[in-house]
């Protein structure tokens, strides 16, 4: 089976996310989406980050009962910061029979090389990559395990939807229903 492996720290999930993770499973070849949640990304500021469990959570209620997709919490027993390489060795032990296609954006393909043997992913995985605004898709046309697809643009970012609830916006259609319920019932980011 052909699973898409879609990293973040949700903080908090989106529709972004999911109109994106409803992207790829309808328009690649991908069968079912996994939204790994990792407790600390090696590039970002933990300080806003809320618990893990919480973004687990915010995670399985924007997802609710589509069947395509899953939470997945593995990156949460091994040593942090998360290293995406890590994680897929661990997948690939562990699920032996499914073959895992990652799922970013632009923006993170930029810094790639900057990842933990970056190279290991290029040569071992496939790469489905979405477009963010001002994103050259020539910079990355000679390398032949990515694929760049046509998903819609999405620029709603996790970080506008928590200083929007800072300020004491109504942030409720840029979320899930449910993971804007619970994040309302307990008081998350104000």
């Amino acid at each position: 089976m052909k699973v898409g492996l879609y990293f973040g720290t949700f903080n908090p999930i989106h529709i972004g996310h999911m109109a994106i993770a409803n992207y790829m499973l309808d328009f690649t070849e991908i069968e079912k989406l996994w939204f790994i949640v990792s407790p600390q990304n090696p590039f970002k500021n933990k300080k806003h980050l809320l618990d893990d469990y919480q973004r687990l959570e915010m995670v399985n209620r924007a997802i609710d009962d589509d069947y395509r997709f899953s939470a997945n919490s593995i990156e949460f027993g091994l040593p942090k910061p998360s290293y995406t390489i890590d994680t897929l060795a661990h997948l690939q032990e562990k699920y032996p029979q499914h073959e895992f296609l990652l799922i970013m954006g632009s923006d993170n393909l930029e810094f790639l090389h900057k990842w933990k043997n970056y190279e290991q992913l290029l040569a071992n995985y496939r790469i489905l990559v979405y477009p963010r605004p001002g994103f050259d898709p020539n910079n990355w046309a000679s390398f032949e395990n990515i694929q760049l697809v046509d998903a819609p643009l999405m620029e709603v970012s996790a970080s506008f939807i928590r200083n929007s609830i800072k300020e004491g916006k109504n942030v409720r259609h840029f979320l899930p229903y449910k993971t804007w319920q619970y994040l309302s019932e307990m008081n998350f980011y104000k």
